[in-house]
């Protein structure tokens, strides 16, 4: 089993770290919330007194953090660079979601040093962070792949091998640009069958057995009272939150600018969870996008 430095403890670092303890991994936990440190440590791991401290001696440095921005500094620009304290043969693990440009940037710079860096960006919500079954899209040489795999199996279900440095990053912004749509076009549906005097779970099913089924009609139906067990019928609490739906967004549209990719559904996606969240919903579930649409 490995030493395992994990940095960031939030709604889905933490639930990570904890898998990681249950596969029988040491994990040094640091996170600059105490509460959560302690949530971990109650669950067998040991608390790091900093971010170094918790990447020092480690086989593996985890970092689930909100931004490039925090990245960055953590490995390469703040005033303790992790890149000066982990050892040579350790792995970096960053499944922040961040800008693509960012983890090429870090990598490179970990590279120089001899030392191995990959993104490894989640998809699965708190509830797959919970249940241990995120997918990983990861960016990385195939002996980096090979070797983070059976770490990110203690976490995950689908791991992927998306390319090279950054490209875990772009599948990332593909994904949750492609799962906005997916939820804003489904809500638009719904509401409509709605405004016309169908019962949203008729129509849910009718459309699951037609050519319009797909994974929010699934598993994820953003009607209240119509599927149980999911943000829709629990006020839109839990799940991923519209603010870093929002955020997801933004890296996307950055990419397509970079890469001059046309994204009218991207574009118009954003506009409308733009709009969801000037209304004071970012907390709320994304699915929540289907409350705009009642309103208007």
């Amino acid at each position: 089993m490995a030493t395992i430095g994990f940095i960031g403890l939030g709604n889905m670092g933490g639930p990570m770290a904890i898998n990681l303890l249950k596969a029988g991994h040491e994990v040094k936990a640091f996170d600059l919330s105490q509460a959560a440190v302690e949530h971990v440590v109650s669950e067998g791991g040991s608390a790091a007194a900093s971010a170094v401290d918790a990447a020092t001696g480690a086989d593996f440095v985890i970092s689930m953090l909100p931004a490039g921005v925090h990245v960055q500094g953590l490995y390469l620009t703040g005033e303790a660079p992790l890149l000066d304290v982990v050892s040579d043969n350790a792995l970096i693990i960053d499944s922040s979601t961040i800008d693509a440009a960012t983890a090429q940037r870090v990598s490179a710079a970990a590279a120089e040093r001899g030392i191995s860096f990959i993104d490894a960006p989640v998809s699965g919500g708190v509830g797959g962070a919970i249940a241990g079954t995120l997918a990983f899209m990861v960016g990385a040489t195939d002996e980096q792949f090979t070797k983070a795999k059976p770490v990110l199996e203690c976490m995950g279900k689908n791991i992927f091998h998306a390319g090279q440095s950054g490209a875990g990053q772009i599948a990332k912004a593909c994904n949750n640009m492609m799962l906005s749509i997916l939820m804003a076009g489904t809500s638009e549906a719904l509401n409509m069958g709605m405004k016309n005097g169908l019962d949203p779970a008729v129509l849910s099913e009718i459309m699951k057995q037609s050519s319009g089924n797909n994974w929010a009609l699934q598993v994820y139906n953003p009607v209240p009272g119509v599927m149980a067990g999911v943000p829709s019928s629990n006020n839109y609490q839990g799940g991923f939150q519209v603010d870093l739906m929002f955020k997801d967004l933004g890296l996307a549209m950055e990419l397509s600018q970079q890469s001059n990719s046309p994204v009218p559904m991207g574009s118009a996606a954003r506009s409308l969870f733009s709009l969801h969240k000037s209304k004071g919903n970012g907390g709320l579930d994304f699915s929540s996008i289907f409350k705009l649409y009642q309103e208007s």
